[in-house]
């Protein structure tokens, strides 16, 4: 079938044959689809991904050699390299996973055993900017987190200043640098400076997994 230049490339990193043709007809019969490359594992989902540099690698945790979760991490410090959406496979969806995965990087979680329908949305769910979180798009994941996030933590602040708080909530709600530098009368290079310390206290490095540690550790709260 001859795709259009506007077809959503992707990968699909499997250990079972039978499972990864069988995945490659279905999106191959859609016709915005187009599987571009397979891998049995970690290693070969790395190197697929950075020689076809897909929209979308849809990456099953369980793997021999390389397992999921360190290929994800790994493609994920490539982001300066390639712009791929990553899709975690997985047989059951445990909300620490879940965590794990959105933290090294993915943009969604699908059952194994999720209908084909199921599986298209998430596509394009996440090729449209949100979450995919099992069954359900996720614009707010943030939202999801807090609403799943389970067990009382002790309200601790890290070390952080009151302006590292100040700004650790305005990631929490959304804001970009441009409108935090607005929000508190600050330049950007002085708000990126603010974030490097914070990073750096809490031991995180991307805005994703700064959220998602204030909310786990409740620090959001004590700003409201």
């Amino acid at each position: 079938m001859v795709k259009n230049e506007e077809s959503v490339r992707i990968v699909i990193a499997d250990d079972h044959t039978i499972f990864r043709d069988g995945l490659r007809r279905l999106l191959e019969a859609e016709p915005e689809l187009e599987v571009v490359g397979e891998a049995a594992d970690g290693a070969e989902a790395v190197t697929q991904t950075r020689q076809q540099t897909p929209d979308i690698l849809l990456l099953d945790l369980a793997m021999p050699r390389v397992p999921g979760m360190d290929a994800l991490r790994e493609i994920s410090a490539m982001e300066e390299e390639v712009k791929t959406k990553i899709i975690v496979l997985t047989a059951a969806v445990e909300r620490i996973q879940i965590v794990q995965a959105l933290q090294m990087g993915a943009r969604g979680v699908v059952m194994k055993e999720a209908a084909t329908q199921l599986l298209m949305k998430a596509i394009r769910t996440v090729m449209s900017g949100q979450y995919w979180i099992g069954r359900e798009a996720v614009g707010d994941i943030v939202d999801f987190m807090r609403t799943n996030a389970s067990g009382e933590k002790p309200p601790r602040n890290f070390g952080l200043t009151k302006r590292e708080m100040e700004i650790l909530a305005a990631i929490v709600a959304g804001l970009s640098n441009k409108e935090i530098a607005r929000r508190f009368a600050l330049s950007e290079d002085t708000v990126k400076h603010h974030l490097t310390n914070i990073f750096d206290k809490v031991g995180v490095a991307s805005r994703l997994e700064l959220a998602l540690f204030a909310i786990n550790n409740h620090l959001a709260e004590q700003q409201n």
